[in-house]
């Protein structure tokens, strides 16, 4: 039975992602996928590359590194069709939320107690807030931590999901959600550096604006370092 873009999977094709993404790479339209692929073809040399801040001295900002709660969001990437590009699913969180009410975010959250990995959070924490059933993510790689100063160190894990999955946001968390295309989130040059105010000192953000939405600080950030490294 011949492949076709429809619902590529490792596991469906008994492929390795190296596999994959050299298949994929023949096909101008899904090279960004295919380097994503190859970029986590060795998860465990993947995570061991930096994810950064636009600007360093967002460290000193950090009270007590050692305090910082464990958390995790999903990086989940639809696999590409004969007719869309794979996209990512993006969040705008809620208003009334106490910590980055109204801002662009990825499914995720703090660790329970419960959680034995950061996989297990981000997959939990996705189902939680946008209805995205654990079974249907392909965990393919995490990156390193990036730590926050808002008191949080987060593991960015990428998962592969099929494409138009029904998605039912928990209105608690979630105002809205979006699906920028890959391409564009991966492509370092479509970010701008802007400058934030932060006690009592400038410093530099990544930001990066899809239809009305303004990704920036730390989704930003992770999704730059991304595209950085995959792209490379």
């Amino acid at each position: 039975m011949k492949k076709t873009f429809s619902n590529l999977s490792f596991s469906e094709y008994k492929t390795t992602p190296r596999e994959a993404a050299e298949w994929l790479e023949k096909s101008e339209r899904h090279r960004t996928y295919a380097a994503l692929l190859r970029h986590f073809s060795d998860p465990e040399e993947s995570a061991k590359k930096p994810t950064e801040h636009a600007d360093p001295r967002i460290h000193q900002d950090i009270l007590s590194p050692n305090s910082l709660r464990a958390a995790a969001v999903l990086i989940a990437v639809t696999k590409p069709t004969m007719t869309d590009v794979s996209r990512v699913i993006l969040t705008l969180r809620s208003e009334n939320l106490k910590s980055h009410a109204g801002q662009v975010s990825l499914p995720g959250g703090t660790c329970d107690a419960d959680d034995d990995c950061a996989i297990t959070t981000a997959l939990r924490e996705a189902e939680e807030e946008v209805g995205l059933a654990r079974s249907s993510v392909e965990v393919i790689g995490q990156m390193s931590e990036i730590s926050l100063p808002s008191g949080y160190r987060i593991t960015p894990i990428i998962g592969l999901i099929e494409p138009g999955l029904t998605l039912t946001p928990c209105l608690d968390e979630v105002a809205d959600i979006f699906h920028p295309p890959l391409d564009l989130l991966l492509d370092p040059n479509a970010y701008s550096r802007s400058t934030t105010h932060y006690r009592g000192a400038d410093r530099t953000i990544f930001e990066l604006p899809y239809e009305g939405f303004r990704i920036w600080g730390a989704t930003a950030a992770i999704l730059y370092s991304l595209a950085r490294q995959v792209r490379r």
